[in-house]
């Protein structure tokens, strides 16, 4: 372990040198949040200005040079963070020069329970390194407010040992089970956040189809069983018809076909996530991938 004292005395109960790679919507917020409770943290992103942007952090310029005890990824799929590994300017690389014979990864990305899994398993049998699958609920707003949700999996003792680091961005973080069961939660999440945005813009749908005001319509959905976190957070996209940024369509079309793949696995047929997994898909072929999941609403309109 190459950890200074001064590391490892900054926050009590944080063990071990700390890096997060991947610096965008949410990883910015989670990194500014854990510098601001004194932790030293290194960071690394593809287009390094986005590090750089962030204050307090020291930027590393290749994921060799943010190869710590725990390394936390924030990135879109698990393609994303195999690339991470190999190479010169890799994660093994910087692992083994910096004498880090057994270190953590979290990936704190929405990816498939099956594959994260097996890339466990090759991990620790072929490089020593624990994989931790720790998604996360809330977005942006929860990531600047550092009340995410974390559903963690992977053994039990090393997540023990990363969860005073989650709480840092959290107000929830539980462990689950083995690498994958973090990943299986997040599959149940996102079934309940597509069919909410979905029946949401159906419902805002045919409240514009009636001539009715959009927002009085929140209202009154909002006080009362029909309410939801999605509403708070994305009910003036419907208002502004303003569907840019945001969670997209095709992150949304990718999460249903992980549910898809761990049902199956598991011999369920689930009905509702298949319907919703081919709106979005008619959805992405219009077009309108890159819009935020909330503009299904102009594919049900049109």
């Amino acid at each position: 372990m190459t950890t200074s004292n001064s590391e490892q005395e900054t926050r009590p109960g944080i063990h071990g040198s700390v890096s997060l790679l991947g610096t965008g919507p949410m990883g910015a917020p989670i990194a500014r949040n854990i510098l601001s409770k004194g932790v030293p943290l290194t960071l690394w992103n593809r287009t390094a200005d986005k590090a750089r942007a962030i204050e307090g952090g020291t930027v590393a310029g290749n994921p060799a040079g943010a190869a710590r005890e725990i390394v936390l990824t924030v990135l879109p799929d698990l393609p994303q963070v195999q690339a991470l590994l190999p190479g010169e300017q890799g994660l093994l690389k910087g692992w083994k020069d910096a004498g880090i014979n057994h270190p953590v990864l979290v990936i704190h990305g929405t990816v498939s329970p099956v594959a994260v899994a097996k890339f466990a398993e090759e991990c620790l049998h072929h490089w020593g390194v624990t994989v931790i699958d720790a998604p996360l609920s809330g977005g942006t707003i929860g990531a600047e407010e550092a009340r995410l949700s974390i559903m963690a999996g992977g053994p039990r003792g090393v997540v023990e040992r990363v969860m005073p680091l989650f709480e840092l961005y959290s107000t929830t973080a539980l462990w689950f089970g083995e690498t994958g069961a973090g990943s299986t939660v997040k599959a149940c999440n996102q079934i309940v956040v597509a069919a909410t945005v979905t029946a949401l813009a159906e419902s805002m749908a045919l409240a514009a189809a009636a001539g009715l005001d959009l927002e009085k319509v929140q209202k009154v959905l909002a006080g009362g069983l029909a309410n939801s976190e999605v509403l708070t957070q994305k009910g003036q996209r419907w208002i502004d018809q303003d569907f840019e940024g945001g969670g997209s369509a095709k992150n949304q079309l990718k999460d249903l076909n992980f549910i898809a793949e761990t049902a199956e696995q598991a011999g369920l047929q689930l009905p509702l996530a298949r319907c919703l997994q081919s709106a979005f898909e008619n959805m992405i072929a219009a077009g309108n991938g890159a819009l935020d999941h909330t503009g299904i609403y102009e594919t049900i309109r049109s």
